[in-house]
């Protein structure tokens, strides 16, 4: 999904409204009609995700994702995932900050042993040491290809640890290594019991569904699993101070092959802002960096012609305080100081000028336009619904940000960009080569 693409935007504004219940377990259940071809899209979202993790046992929401497909009470080792290509479907599954998901897609007459797999593995996994200590050797080995040898994503990593103080926001999504390289089978269980049950999970079934035959399905598959009461209704985490002073954070890596530069704003997520905030941040991400007639990308790339590259992102979908992100790759032999000093002038002017009437209407109907788009993808809209709804939203929320998009003013946006784009809270981040000659070694 590219990064200035607002995840709520995706929601479309034209498919058949979802309907929804709750069990006597606390599961809630969505279920979003798709009639256009015979498939079926399951995902099961637990309210669980990397912020989660116990301190000191980073990356354990991630290695527990691992674990789910070990085998469960009723269904041994690998059964749910050949079940699944037995009938031509596929299946996957991902942890964020805030929730892990897993889903799968099939043919509609397999939808309910998708759920009798599914609701097994809820309460009855079955996990040995050996399994678990070879999982995390795989995680371990993931860690070392998308982080430890990527330094756009360790970049990306300190760039998040610096600008969250105390908010577990700040910790890795795949965790630390030295912590990964203890997890073991007694952490992942005690993870296991305190955070999955129904009543920390929200079912979502999209495709060729009648809602009022779904109930009695879910009722026979995840009725009897008892709730946990120990879990709170809503999740509390240690929040961020007040940002006091801007930070900066400077990645050197021999691997480098084009600097870059990235600032990230702590902002308010569309469940943290006050009303209207959260919308409006949307459409200053897409005025300032969406795309090749965004601010940024005139002044940057076309008139000065600093830049390679430009963007800007706006992440809505997220529990606490959320980020802001600008970014610009400079052309070469521009130095970052000419990069910075040209983005703070176009912040500055978005803060104290209104945007251009034929910029907003242009950039609020592309943000419409990717709603209506969604339509076409039912694991997308399934995934979206997840977020939203793991995250704080509601039905009505994600339905109606078409709505509250076209209602945006231009002085909604300036205020926006005057009151959040502030240096005091953010962090500016610079990721250089690192030419410094490799000492040899002496040997005797």
């Amino acid at each position: 999904m590219p990064e200035n693409r607002s995840v709520l935007a995706q929601i479309t504004e034209t498919s058949e409204r979802p309907a929804s219940f709750t069990l006597a377990n606390g599961l809630q259940v969505v279920v979003i009609p798709d009639h256009r071809t015979p498939i079926v899209t399951q995902m099961i979202w637990y309210k669980v995700g990397s912020a989660d993790d116990t301190p000191g046992k980073s990356g354990l929401a991630h290695f527990f994702e691992h674990l789910m497909f070990k085998g469960a009470a009723k269904h041994p080792p690998r059964e749910f995932s050949r079940t699944v290509l037995r009938v031509g479907g596929d299946e996957n599954a991902f942890t964020s900050m805030d929730y892990t998901s897993y889903f799968q897609r099939v043919p509609r007459e397999q939808l309910a042993k998708m759920m009798e797999l599914e609701a097994d593995r809820m309460t009855g996994l079955i996990l040995k040491d050996e399994n678990v200590i070879s999982e995390r050797d795989v995680v371990l080995e993931e860690f070392n290809r998308s982080v430890a040898n990527n330094p756009d994503r360790r970049f990306t990593e300190q760039i998040r640890a610096a600008l969250y103080l105390n908010h577990p926001y700040g910790r890795p999504n795949l965790g630390w290594r030295q912590e990964i390289e203890k997890l073991d089978r007694e952490d992942a269980l005690a993870f296991y019991k305190r955070f999955y049950a129904p009543n920390n999970a929200i079912l979502i079934i999209a495709g060729d569904v009648d809602p009022k035959e779904i109930r009695p399905m879910v009722e026979k598959n995840f009725g009897d699993i008892p709730a946990q009461p120990a879990i709170p209704a809503k999740r509390m985490r240690p929040q961020e101070p007040t940002p006091a002073a801007p930070r900066t954070v400077t990645l050197s890596d021999p691997r480098v092959e084009q600097p870059t530069w990235r600032r990230y704003y702590l902002v308010p997520s569309a469940s943290t802002a006050a009303a209207g905030e959260s919308i409006a941040l949307d459409v200053l991400a897409q005025v300032m960096g969406g795309g090749t007639n965004s601010y940024l990308y005139r002044v940057l790339v076309i008139d000065k012609q600093l830049a390679i590259s430009t963007g800007a992102s706006y992440q809505g979908t997220s529990l606490d305080p959320s980020q802001f992100m600008i970014s610009a790759t400079p052309k070469p032999g521009v130095h970052f100081a000419e990069i910075e000093d040209a983005i703070d002038k176009v912040i500055a002017d978005l803060a104290q000028n209104l945007a251009r009437a034929e910029d907003l209407e242009r950039d609020k109907t592309k943000l419409i336009a990717q709603a209506i788009y969604a339509q076409d993808d039912q694991v997308m809209l399934a995934i979206l619904y997840g977020r939203g709804l793991t995250t704080g939203l509601s039905v009505e929320d994600i339905r109606s940000w078409p709505d509250r998009i076209s209602a945006v003013t231009a002085e909604q946006v300036r205020k926006a960009a005057q009151q959040w784009l502030d240096k005091k809270r953010s962090v500016t981040g610079y990721l250089i080569k690192d030419s410094a000659p490799k000492r040899e070694e002496k040997r005797s």
